[in-house]
């Protein structure tokens, strides 16, 4: 028999290192699977929801260094179900590659079952979509579709394959993959900067999703860097493991609500040099600092994009290239004299760091005030885990309480999608096993796509999931509160939530409850105790105590 496209399209994931595809089956694609069962190196992962498939592919391609995972869905429901982890990618700068089956070629524009034009319907959340209509083009296809989502602002590529191409046959070639191109910065403008830093007082360094997947070398050398030019560093919203938290150069977490006593003090900075960051306005605070599009003050963007240097912000100083070379440019200038008068300036921002970070809370009579659950999981926390987290407002103490490193990793959906938290971490572990994988989720997000913990059982995968249930949608009832005051809001948050250790038994995992402060030592020990199966920690969490930095009632103490 010749080869199929289906081959052919197999045999190319191959040529491009695709050892896992994430995927709800579908009829619309059984010639790709078919061909699949005959290629070793690739193994399906059948998942029960294409939304928590797409939340693991996204997690996957982050696990292997920054390449991209590839989703596979079927056509109409099943595409519309992956649209969130698509939206999460794009808005998130991750690479993906978004296989999805399409109608028949005879029948398209007659609205046949399931038939969509995917070049609209994804116009707003990818960077291309590619339609396979000619078998001469379908090896093709999957190369210009990893080199489009990896290069330059990385982001997901759909490519939409009709069902009745795959065994059409098909003696192509295979494509190879094409050569990442890397932009690099010109000499004039490391001069620039490396003069704008040493006049700088009061610099400031923010590290962002280009450096989410560096290597240990690349994060040696940014110490090494904050070390010999006496520069504060701060990672920015969703990628803490950037930079020590313990280091004396840390500057402070700049995430979502930056609590205001930290936010003044940054605010103070003559210089801010973004390393990798786009900006957006979780971390610029609501486009306050810097203000958009004319800084406060003056601005260095590096970003490997050029066409996203300069779309919200007008910097001082752009430079369109991979963070890490410029990192390499400037050590290899050496240190500028008098580098050590920022030394107070480092200092101070790191005091305010480390009290905000201090393992104190309150007591809460209404459930477990959440930051004595993330004090306790950070003594069990391995230099190599990694920690998933869901959208919440529960997410505020693990940022506030657990002091990320390097070499651990952080996946999360930066966009701020609910739902991420369990999948990414059930990929996690089946890309890792034996390696801990620990999920942060509400009762929110946990119910829209916790089903995975199927996922994990069906591939013995083990992670800790440490569940918040304050019984509500706790992040809309805070902004409820702070926009309409002594209003009522509680029936438009309100959940009814199962028994979620039940729940996980269920499945066959392990469960745990926590239902009072007295309880977390044994039960978060307990939790990492468990080697063999997925664990969930039922924590009854305080609605009093709304984020690491607000309770209900009390004054605003955030930016």
């Amino acid at each position: 028999m010749s080869r199929t496209v289906g081959r052919v399209l197999a045999e190319s994931l191959v040529a491009h290192d695709i050892d896992t595809i994430w995927m709800v089956p579908g009829e619309s694609f059984l010639g790709l699977t078919d061909a699949l069962t005959e290629v070793p190196e690739v193994r399906l992962i059948v998942c029960r929801h294409e939304g928590g498939a797409g939340f693991m592919a996204v997690a996957d391609g982050r696990m292997r260094g920054g390449r991209a995972g590839v989703l596979l869905v079927s056509r109409g429901p099943g595409l519309s179900n992956a649209m969130v982890s698509l939206h999460t990618a794009f808005h998130d700068a991750t690479p993906l590659v978004v296989l999805c089956g399409q109608v028949e070629r005879k029948d398209f524009g007659r609205l046949a079952l399931q038939e969509q034009n995917y070049s609209k319907l994804l116009a707003d959340v990818t960077k291309d979509v590619i339609e396979v209509n000619e078998v001469v083009q379908a090896s093709e296809s999957i190369a210009r579709a990893f080199h489009l989502a990896e290069s330059g602002t990385p982001g997901p590529v759909a490519v939409i394959l009709p069902e009745d191409i795959f065994d059409e046959p098909c003696e192509t070639p295979i494509a190879k993959p094409r050569p990442r191109v890397f932009g690099g910065a010109r000499e004039e403008d490391l001069d620039q900067l490396a003069t704008m830093l040493a006049r700088a007082e009061r610099p400031l360094i923010w590290v962002g999703g280009a450096l989410a997947n560096a290597s240990a070398e690349t994060l040696g050398e940014l110490q090494q860097l904050a070390e010999q030019w006496v520069l504060p560093v701060s990672p920015t919203h969703r990628r803490p493991q950037l930079f020590d938290a313990g280091h004396p150069n840390y500057g402070g977490y700049m995430g979502i609500r930056v609590p205001k006593q930290l936010a003044d003090e940054m605010k103070k900075a003559d210089l801010l040099v973004s390393l990798g960051e786009r900006i957006t306005d979780s971390v610029s605070q609501s486009y306050s600092f810097p203000t958009a599009p004319d800084p406060q003050l003056p601005l260095v963007q590096v970003w490997p994009d050029a066409n996203e240097i300069g779309r919200v912000f007008r910097p001082d100083l752009g430079i369109a290239a991979e963070p890490a070379s410029v990192i390499r440019a400037l050590l290899k200038r050496g240190a500028p004299e008098g580098a050590a008068k920022r030394q107070g300036w480092v200092s101070g921002l790191n005091a305010i760091h480390r009290k905000l970070m201090a393992p104190e809370w309150e007591s809460t009579s209404d459930g477990v005030n959440f930051a004595a659950i993330c004090v306790e999981v950070a003594k069990h926390l391995a230099p190599d885990a990694a920690v998933t987290s869901d959208a919440g407002n529960f997410s505020s103490f693990i940022h506030r309480y657990i002091g990320f490193r390097p070499g651990q990793n952080f996946l999360s959906s930066v966009v701020g999608a609910m739902g991420a938290g369990v999948p990414m971490a059930v990929a996690a572990a089946i890309r890792r096993p034996g390696k801990q994988a620990v999920a942060f989720v509400g009762d929110g997000g946990a119910l829209m796509t916790g089903n995975e913990i199927a996922t994990a059982m069906q591939y013995g995968a083990a992670p800790i999931i440490i569940l918040s249930d304050n019984k509500r949608y706790g992040t809309i009832g805070m902004h409820h509160e702070v926009r309409y005051p002594n209003r009522p809001y509680e029936d438009a948050v309100r959940l009814t939530n199962p028994d979620f250790a039940a729940w996980a038994r269920v499945f066959g995992a392990e469960g745990i409850t926590i239902s009072s402060e007295a309880e977390v030592e044994e039960g978060i020990a307990r939790a990492f105790a468990v080697k063999t199966k997925p664990v969930v920690v039922h924590v009854h969490t305080s609605a009093v105590q709304m984020s690491a930095w607000r309770r209900k009632g009390a004054p605003r103490v955030h930016g």
